[in-house]
């Protein structure tokens, strides 16, 4: 059978690979000059390839449509990427937070797995392909695939799979086209949103002072000021930009901020917050007894040099300015009160939250086919007989912390059976 495969990323591939491996005759379209350009900037370049976590918790991890991804997530699991990976001569290592990386740190060695098992199953590879139209014949009152029309001219098929990715990094190839090519097919695609993207803040000029500060074990929360709901919470890293907040607990919880009932509006009414818990360890009890004792070794300093080892160096200014505590202050003047407040600060530091940056700065894009349209089990469309989707262009996304690329291998395995 002519299989085409439209996008040459990790769900392409994989899809490539796995029909071929059935028995048919497949040819991989790449309208780049070459393959997985997104997977090699994954993880910061070390590509962050799966998580270790047992299957059943991907689910969970996954706040866009998991459920959808149960089968795929049953007939590709991460242990099977980790073997086709060593079957390819690459160990693999765990990090923290359950991070599954080449033991090589090079996204580019994961590539070159998947590189070199394409070639070895000699899959006809065309790049600077891109398709313009896919082509479908009515039989019997069903639409069916015939081929593809493409700046390269036409090619024949019984099966195309569309895997050009999503909207997020477009200089990678992610520019949408497989919206507009389904779409086109009578496919709807739900409305596109920046997902696991860094926040904005009111606060632009407090954090453009603490830019490049990253704070490790702290305790975030996202909260809606107007019903008092807590809406994420998370532990981890987080970082300071120009314009407000990144790091990854910040991309997970704007991955759950962006579904979140008329973002939009509470976002431009200041009704979302970020409180960080710089001190989470401990309670307010606990630090206000810690801070007694900083106090008493420097009773004859200012206030202002009272935090060295309380806080990190670059973040002092801001907490002093935010205590409203003068800073020129006599430590052992200040009052148990003004203490009090200081220590309500370090447990509740609020960052106003006013935006999510463009989705061209996206690790993932929220939104794209709708998964009512796609047979969860086979991942083919319930529309066009003999086309089917895999990875970030359908409406399902992520966390970090590799799930994403799980969805990718997961999705791309199961189209590739190519199971009607």
């Amino acid at each position: 059978m002519k299989v085409i495969v439209i996008g040459g990323g990790p769900a392409g591939m994989m899809s490539a690979i796995t029909a071929k491996q059935n028995g048919h005759e497949v040819i991989l379209l790449e309208k780049m000059k070459s393959l997985g350009r997104k997977l090699l900037i994954t993880g910061k370049g070390r590509c962050n390839i799966t998580s270790s976590l047992g299957m059943e918790e991907f689910i969970p991890n996954t706040p866009g449509n998991g459920m959808f991804l149960y089968s795929c997530y049953q007939n590709y699991t991460n242990k099977d990427i980790i073997n086709f990976l060593k079957s390819q001569g690459l160990e693999v290592k765990e990090e923290r937070g359950n991070r599954i990386f080449p033991i090589t740190d090079k996204s580019q060695d994961v590539l070159d797995c998947f590189f070199k098992k394409l070639k070895e199953l000699k899959i006809d590879i065309k790049y600077n392909t891109t398709v313009t139209r896919i082509d479908i014949k009515q039989k019997n009152g069903t639409a069916q695939i015939v081929g593809v029309q493409t700046n390269n001219g036409k090619f024949e098929a019984e099966k195309v799979i569309l895997a050009t990715g999503g909207k997020s990094y477009p200089l990678t190839g992610s520019t949408g086209d497989g919206y507009k090519l389904a779409e086109e097919l009578g496919h709807t695609v739900t409305q596109i949103k920046p997902s696991l993207v860094p926040l904005e803040s009111y606060k632009k000029d407090m954090c453009k002072q603490l830019q490049g500060l990253s704070l490790k074990n702290v305790k975030i929360y996202l909260i809606d000021t107007n019903t008092k709901k807590e809406i994420y919470e998370d532990f981890g890293e987080m970082l300071f930009t120009h314009f407000g907040v990144s790091g990854p607990t910040i991309l997970s919880a704007s991955a759950h901020l962006v579904r979140y009932p008329q973002i939009e509006n509470k976002l431009k009414n200041k009704e979302i917050e970020l409180t960080i818990d710089l001190k989470p360890a401990l309670t307010e009890e606990k630090l206000d007894e810690r801070i007694l004792r900083d106090f008493q070794e420097y009773k004859n300093k200012q206030y202002k040099n009272s935090l060295d080892k309380l806080l990190p160096q670059k973040l002092i200014p801001v907490i002093v300015q935010e205590s409203k505590i003068q800073a020129n202050k006599p430590v052992n003047e200040i009052t148990k009160q003004e203490r009090k407040k200081l220590v309500n600060l370090l447990k509740n530091l609020v960052i106003p939250i006013k935006n999510f940056r463009p989705i061209e700065e996206a690790i993932i894009t929220s939104g794209g086919i709708n998964i009512k349209e796609i047979n969860p089990k086979t991942m083919q469309s319930k529309k066009i007989s003999g086309l089917y989707f895999a990875g970030e262009i359908i409406d399902v996304d992520s966390y970090t912390g590799g799930f994403n690329l799980q969805i990718a291998y997961s999705t791309g395995y199961t189209a590739g059976l190519l199971k009607e």
